[in-house]
């Protein structure tokens, strides 16, 4: 038996069978804003979270208050991983933390719900896809609008040809962002273990409080919003890999940021269509219903998909400029948002695939990672089916 046969096997008899009713053992990596945000609806849903990992003493501590009663504490997740009782692992760490800490859980026999963006690389995301498969575990990336109606309906509206053929896709998504955050330290905090496959850096804690700013962790703004844009777009297209991307930026207007959060990017898609996305900055602060759009344009009509809304305009309103049909749900995205993480559970029982399988986070990380390669080289990025690298 080779290696990857025998870890393959590993994986497999390292996990339980769940009965029918029996509670779902999850544990949670990263227990920041974001960590116990999904922790408190995973436990809401049912789960047992048994475990907490943080590398911040203060974020280990409140994500315990949250998990379930005798959650266990660990700052080295691959301990966690050890307990072979735990049956699905949550990921909601820096960027460039997701694709490692993946790949160990499917490998110690655990399913897995990683959030957005998939990886911080496009190799990174291949070897999760490789990963997954030979493990056969359930993994499900944090693209809820996957597992929300009403863009369910907004993807049936384009598959049954209602707009025609579409060549451009326009989207945009406005934040309110001034400056970094910069508190104290309130407890320990393992620097190198944040740092992980990062570069070797002296402590810096802006840097750990704002991990999303700086190159080696994140693709800032722009790759954590059109991980979600971008995803929808290609959904909806029914698309995988760019041909190419290029990507224009500002200069940081955050003082002490690494990454522009004013960028527009554009992707060539061999199904013969431009998506472009743009990121800037909005004076009011944020608001779930009108931050974000995407607009099909189609030869027969224009789909406009919001967050909690969309509008199709067909060419024969194109002088009064009334939709043909129109649904708008304000507060629909939370109770979207637990629709996915259900869906993650419920494959975790059936064995099914999930709504946001692996392929479909490498498709938008392929696309991100090219738009981070254009912004920081200024050049048009190919993408290479054949090699599964980009070309600049």
């Amino acid at each position: 038996m080779n290696r990857r046969n025998f870890i393959a096997a590993t994986a497999i008899s390292s996990s339980r069978v769940l009965a029918a009713n029996e509670a779902i053992r999850g544990a949670i990596i990263g227990s920041g804003g974001r960590g116990r945000y999904l922790t408190a609806n995973f436990k809401e849903l049912g789960v047992e979270m048994a475990a907490v990992c943080d590398v911040y003493e203060p974020n280990l501590q409140a994500g315990l208050k949250i998990a379930s009663s005798g959650a266990k504490p660990y700052g080295d997740y691959r301990r966690m991983l050890e307990d072979k009782s735990i049956d699905a692992v949550v990921i909601a760490t820096p960027d460039h933390w997701h694709a490692q800490m993946t790949i160990d859980a499917v490998e110690a026999g655990k399913d897995v719900y990683v959030e957005k963006p998939m990886a911080h690389s496009i190799e990174e995301g291949f070897r999760m896809v490789d990963a997954v498969r030979r493990t056969n575990r359930i993994v499900q990336v944090g693209m809820q609008r996957r597992s929300f109606d009403l863009f369910l309906e907004g993807k049936q509206i384009v598959d049954s040809g209602t707009l025609g053929e579409v060549r451009l896709v326009n989207s945009w998504w406005l934040n309110h962002w001034t400056s970094l955050r910069t508190p104290p330290l309130q407890g320990k905090l393992d620097w190198e273990q944040f740092l992980g496959p990062a570069p070797k850096r002296p402590f810096d804690p802006v840097r750990y409080f704002n991990w999303l700013h700086f190159w080696d962790y994140s693709g800032g703004i722009m790759v954590g919003q059109a991980a979600h844009v971008v995803d929808a777009i290609q959904w909806f297209m029914n698309s995988t890999y760019p041909t190419a991307v290029t990507c224009a930026a500002g200069k940081p207007n955050v003082e002490g940021a690494e990454i522009p959060e004013t960028v527009s990017m554009a992707a060539e898609f061999p199904e013969n269509y431009l998506a472009v996305f743009t990121l800037g900055y909005k004076a009011m602060r944020y608001n779930m219903f009108n931050d974000q759009l995407k607009q099909f344009h189609g030869s027969k009509a224009r789909l406009d998909m919001g967050r909690e809304w969309y509008e199709v305009y067909p060419e024969s309103s194109a002088v009064d400029m009334k939709p043909s049909a129109t649904k708008r749900l304000p507060g629909s995205f939370e109770p979207a948002s637990r629709a996915h993480m259900r869906n993650f559970l419920d494959c975790v029982r059936s064995r099914k695939e999930p709504t946001a399988p692996v392929e479909a986070g490498q498709a938008t990380n392929v696309t991100l990672c090219m738009a981070m390669e254009a912004q920081k080289t200024g050049r048009r990025v190919r993408f290479n089916p054949a090699t599964k690298k980009m070309e600049v």
